[in-house]
């Protein structure tokens, strides 16, 4: 676990570096690619300004919460699969239109690299859904070509997301990106695996067809939850949505039993958006908020 409630508070104010667990036979790491700003009160809309007032401890020097960007590894002997690629080289102000702060993304590949990967040695790219801020990279052109980065691999893309993939379009993912991605999609279903030890479970929700992907190995689950949650603060309130939950009600119907479920024995969880506490345990024990997060910093470096 983290090592003080202090280290915890700072940890909560800034996007996360590379951060590994072992599973067994099974290494999964954080690879980060940037990270967002968000506007508390309207990131969690039935949240209040006097709420956060009560817990600075998740803002930053700015007052927005922190979300990091980026992928998860998951490694098995010579065998490499990618969830989700980051935001991509990009860089976007704060926008006071939208619940944003500032937002960037461009340190993927970097870090992929600082892990001993090349994007040639990713078999797979598997989506928790269709949002800018997950597809980043997978539709981005390789340096000095029209190939994409991701040459070698097959996107893997559940059902329902694909099928109303024109609903996202509508919603603010680019046309061009989901254009870059047909070529290489194959679909999956629920409950099928996709890589040794890595089961698709469809959740609905945040998009039609969001994802999360139940990573076993070693006696030890590993829950990789995408959106289901943005920040921490929505394991001790799962009744908070997001706002760009596509279907709150379903969302946090979702949310509540993928709580108790992190709760269990022998199961981690992995928020890809909570800062630099991605992995972590649910724990109530009335010490503290309940996310507890792991001390998991990878010895290839800390690329915050």
């Amino acid at each position: 676990m983290v090592n003080s409630a202090a280290d915890q508070d700072e940890s909560l104010r800034r996007p996360a570096g590379i951060h590994s667990v072992r599973l067994g036979d099974t290494k999964v790491s954080f690879v980060p690619d940037g990270a967002i700003q968000g506007r508390p009160s309207a990131w969690l809309p039935e949240t209040t300004d006097e709420f956060w007032a009560a817990h600075p401890e998740y803002l930053d020097a700015s007052g927005h919460l922190v979300a990091s960007l980026g992928g998860l590894l998951v490694e098995r002997g010579d065998r490499a699969l990618l969830i989700d690629t980051g935001f991509g080289p990009h860089t976007l102000p704060a926008d006071p239109g939208t619940p944003n702060g500032a937002m960037r993304g461009g340190a993927l590949l970097d870090n992929l690299a600082a892990l001993g990967r090349s994007p040639e040695q990713v078999e797979a790219v598997a989506f928790s859904h269709l949002h800018p801020d997950h597809l980043g990279w997978a539709a981005h052109p390789a340096q000095g070509g029209d190939r994409p980065v991701f040459a070698h691999a097959e996107y893997l893309v559940a059902e329902e997301e694909w099928a109303r993939r024109a609903l996202l379009e509508a919603e603010g993912t680019p046309k061009e990106a989901i254009a870059a991605l047909a070529p290489h999609v194959r679909t999956v279903a629920d409950g099928q695996e996709i890589f040794p030890g890595v089961q698709v479970r469809i959740t609905g929700g945040h998009t039609p067809g969001h994802a999360e992907f139940i990573i076993t190995g070693g006696g030890t689950r590993l829950i990789a939850f995408g959106d289901s949650m943005h920040s921490p603060i929505q394991v001790d309130h799962p009744e908070w949505s997001c706002v760009y939950d596509h279907d709150p009600a379903r969302s946090a119907g979702h949310r509540r039993r993928l709580v108790a479920e992190l709760e269990e024995p022998d199961t981690i969880g992995f928020g890809i958006h909570f800062a630099d506490v991605v992995f972590g345990q649910v724990r109530r024990d009335g010490h503290g908020p309940a996310w507890r997060p792991l001390d998991t910093r990878d010895d290839a470096g800390d690329n915050r």
